[in-house]
């Protein structure tokens, strides 16, 4: 049997590149090259029809060890709460005030990219703190 090597998280969405913009601001990823015979990606969404066009958008870890993000456009709007969200660990490591500190200062940084901050769930002697978060188009996910 062999191992799964890679693996993408698709994202669906309303406006599939702000949403994509933002998680690269979020986890510093980037935005791939535009596919070959394109200059930018403006010009390769220029070459599709009109009802593709901005249909979806990508972003990678540069250092191309964390999973590629991909963003598509559905009609739908969201309407229940995610049943799968990412974690973004920027506490690794660290207890208490100090955890917290650490939780409240990317917190804010997220806020200002136009996060929503849901609510602080503090430690309980099992789990440590984190504050559960909404994208830009209110996914939820966790500061842990």
């Amino acid at each position: 049997m062999s191992s799964i090597k890679q693996f993408q998280v698709t994202f669906d969405c309303a406006e599939p590149e702000r949403v994509a913009r933002f998680w690269c601001e979020v986890l510093g990823y980037v935005v791939p090259p535009p596919p070959r015979g394109f200059a930018t990606w403006d010009d390769f969404n220029r070459s599709l029809f009109p009802e593709d066009q901005g249909s979806w958008f990508a972003c990678m870890d540069p250092s191309g060890v964390g999973p590629r993000l991909f963003f598509q456009r559905v009609p739908e709007g969201k309407v229940v709460k995610n049943r799968v969200h990412l974690d973004v660990r920027v506490g690794t490591g660290l207890v208490g005030e100090e955890r917290l500190a650490t939780l409240e200062a990317e917190c804010a940084r997220l806020v200002a990219l136009g996060a929503v901050r849901v609510r602080l769930l503090r430690a309980d002697g099992v789990n440590e703190s984190c504050i559960v978060m909404q994208d830009i188009e209110g996914n939820e996910f966790c500061l842990d």
